[in-house]
């Protein structure tokens, strides 16, 4: 019986040098810690000039700084005590420490508590809260157990996951910092409103001619139908994520009996949702890149590229959301009942765009932006690794 409880208090996976270490001693999470503070509102702080700790600026958002002592230090242990997220956990912050939190000073390795409360976020979001208005409940401290190894594997396993933290963080930043440097070239790289000549443009077209206003329609025309295959991919468009398969996004495949219907896309061709959402008002376009073939919603306007026109170019000016000034104009009454906006296949091929004159030209920008993309979606992957990695570690490092 000794035995199966002890087995109980060693993790699956432990450091060689820990392996024959004793088991982990079972504690209250009230015993480890030394000190509780609970936080003020902005109001009723007085002192020195400190960071605010908000729920705001614990979650990456700007720095505000408050007459107040700082209260709160690097290696204290902080939780959200109310509000819908009561329960939510944070390390590494110092400042003056805002309503509806509360700090722990712990008296053994607070890094490898706070890894260890991590571990267990959702039991605490489960267990450990009230129902209806969320706020942890107040025996938190007595009820809730921890386990507890000699202090020299805490600092090992609190190291391991701090190093695993920064190269998320790291892999984070990055990845940010090529979204921005994306969306800033968007704005860059083709003419605002009102203008013909892009602020930034290749070498090898700075003294090529100043683009062009066509219709849509003068470089484009319409795809529709299918030749009654119905077993390639149904797709459905996502505003954030672009083309994915019907059974990816909903669980299941959708289109029913309606897929006969459906309009047979082919790669390199595009289609245009007119669906309003908060990511996109007026709607997106997207190229098929993905699939070779595919089915997809006969509601989409779908269209291809003619007279060397390039179809990626005309999927990023549509990110740009230049094109939005054009739509806004053709929409009368709102969205229908589907949520579509009323713009018709005609109106859509009528709105006027400007296009660089040299094919070559709109083939540099696309491709471009494609490289761009495809470094975004290699760093995401890294990142969702990286996070998927870590949780696995914290479920077998802890018992």
């Amino acid at each position: 019986m000794e035995k199966e409880k002890n087995k109980e208090r060693i993790p699956q996976l432990r450091f060689p040098e820990f392996k024959n270490a004793p088991a982990w001693e079972q504690r209250k999470l009230g015993e480890v810690v030394s000190a509780e503070k609970k936080g003020k509102a902005k109001a009723d702080m007085i002192g020195d000039e400190s960071v605010y700790l908000d729920t705001e600026y614990l979650n990456g958002g700007q720095i505000v700084k408050v007459n107040a002592v700082k209260d709160t230090y690097l290696d204290d242990v902080i939780i959200l005590w109310d509000g819908s997220q009561a329960g939510t956990l944070y390390y590494g912050f110092e400042g003056a420490l805002g309503s509806t939190l509360k700090a722990y000073t712990i008296s053994e390795s607070s890094l490898f508590i706070y890894q260890q409360l991590k571990s267990r976020q959702q039991i605490i979001y489960e267990k450990y809260r009230t129902p209806n208005i969320p706020h942890v409940i107040k025996t938190f401290l007595d009820e809730f157990g921890v386990y507890i190894p000699s202090l020299p594997e805490q600092k090992a396993i609190g190291d391991f996951f701090s190093t695993l933290d920064r190269s998320i963080a790291l892999h984070q930043r990055e990845l940010e910092n090529l979204k921005n440097r994306k969306k800033s070239l968007l704005q860059k790289m083709f003419p605002k409103n009102g203008e013909s000549v892009p602020k930034i443009r290749f070498p090898e077209f700075k003294n090529a001619p100043a683009w062009e206003q066509r219709k849509l329609g003068e470089v484009a025309e319409r795809v529709r139908g299918n030749d009654g295959r119905m077993d390639l991919p149904t797709l459905t468009i996502s505003a954030e994520k672009g083309w994915l398969d019907q059974r990816e996004r909903f669980s299941a495949n959708i289109a029913g009996k309606e897929q006969k219907n459906y309009t047979l896309l082919k790669q390199g061709e595009l289609s245009y949702n007119h669906g309003n959402s908060k990511l996109a008002k007026y709607g997106v376009v997207f190229e098929l890149q993905s699939y070779s073939e595919a089915l997809v919603p006969k509601v989409y306007h779908s269209f291809r590229m003619i007279n060397d026109s390039s179809a990626t170019f005309i999927e990023y000016m549509f990110a740009t959301k230049i094109p939005d000034r054009e739509l806004g104009k053709l929409i009368s009454s709102g969205a229908r009942m589907d949520g579509l906006l009323n713009i018709n296949y005609d109106e859509f091929m009528g709105i006027r765009i400007l296009i660089p004159t040299l094919a070559s030209e709109q083939k540099a920008i696309g491709d471009f932006f494609s490289t761009l993309d495809r470094s975004i979606a290699l760093h995401q992957r890294k990142l969702e690794h990286l996070k998927l990695r870590k949780k696995a570690l914290l479920q077998k490092m802890f018992p």
